[in-house]
């Protein structure tokens, strides 16, 4: 088998995978359990790449992702619920749906016409999709509550991000990002306090809190939480690397490095960075 720029070629390799006598035993074993983290993985490696601005990478994680769409497709083929064209046909017919103005005659020529479009056309679907459900004898869907779109699998950030953002809709939000610094040192405090306390459930919970607190005003500022804490772990990679590379240069091990000599290198490599912006 040779490799295509066709999608079929794709598909026909994941089909080979996962035959149960001739594939490969590993992907023959997995279900959408199973593959559900990797799938997790492969999105965040794209956004990764698209960080860096490597569009090689960007090139070969898309790949990666779009590897993960075709493994579920077919194990859901494979159970008699839906195949890999079925996919592509819900979501074309998702976007030509959802864009009329593109697509057919609208009157939605302004951003906020489109956006009040596609909020009237998705409570549709789910009309829809209720009445699908019934006829194919499922449970009625009982998530009627405001904040129940927001799906509970998300990232816990992007979770707390959302559900605020759901709840701001209906009026129930700060209005000025000046008293949630007034609630993060409530939450310290409270924090500080369970701390003293010894009680580690207390401690999870006022943690939760402090942390939710902190969502809710990168929000406010607009600034994505999780991508400003991706950008703050890139730069404590970055500067833990540099004391690795200083303790290397000098002979001295990371292991046996005090904590105030860590600290000393620390502190060089952001002064090294305030020189360079």
């Amino acid at each position: 088998m040779q490799p295509s720029k066709d999608i079929t070629r794709l598909i026909e390799i994941m089909a080979a995978l996962r035959e149960p006598k001739t594939g490969c035993p590993w992907d023959v074993v997995q279900t959408f359990e199973t593959i559900k983290p990797y799938t997790l993985e492969e999105a965040y490696e794209v956004a990764d790449a698209i960080e860096r601005g490597d569009m090689d990478d960007l090139c070969d994680e898309l790949g990666d992702l779009l590897l993960q769409v075709v493994f579920h497709a077919r194990m859901a083929e494979e159970a008699g619920h839906f195949t890999f064209a079925d996919v592509v046909e819900a979501i074309t017919r998702k976007m030509i749906r959802r864009h009329p103005h593109v697509f057919a005659r609208s009157d939605a020529d302004t951003p906020e016409a489109v956006k009040q479009q596609w909020s009237e056309i998705k409570q549709a679907e789910k009309a829809e999709r209720r009445a699908r459900r019934a006829r194919h004898g499922l449970p009625e869907d009982t998530s009627t509550g405001h904040l129940d779109s927001v799906q509970r699998s998300f990232p816990a950030l992007v979770e707390a991000l959302k559900l605020q953002e759901r709840a701001a809709k209906v009026g129930f939000d700060w209005s000025s990002p000046e008293p949630i610094l007034d609630k993060i040192e409530e939450e310290i405090a409270e924090l500080r306090e369970a701390l003293s306390s010894n009680d580690t459930a207390k401690v999870a919970d006022e943690l939760g809190d402090l942390i939710f607190a902190v969502v809710n005003i990168g929000r406010h500022v607009n600034a994505d939480p999780e991508m400003a804490l991706r950008g703050t772990n890139t730069k404590f990679r970055r500067r833990f690397s540099h004391i690795e590379a200083e303790l290397e240069t000098a002979g001295e091990s990371l292991e046996a490095a005090t904590l105030e000599r860590m600290e000393e290198l620390w502190q060089a490599a952001k002064a090294i960075e305030r020189q360079l912006k």
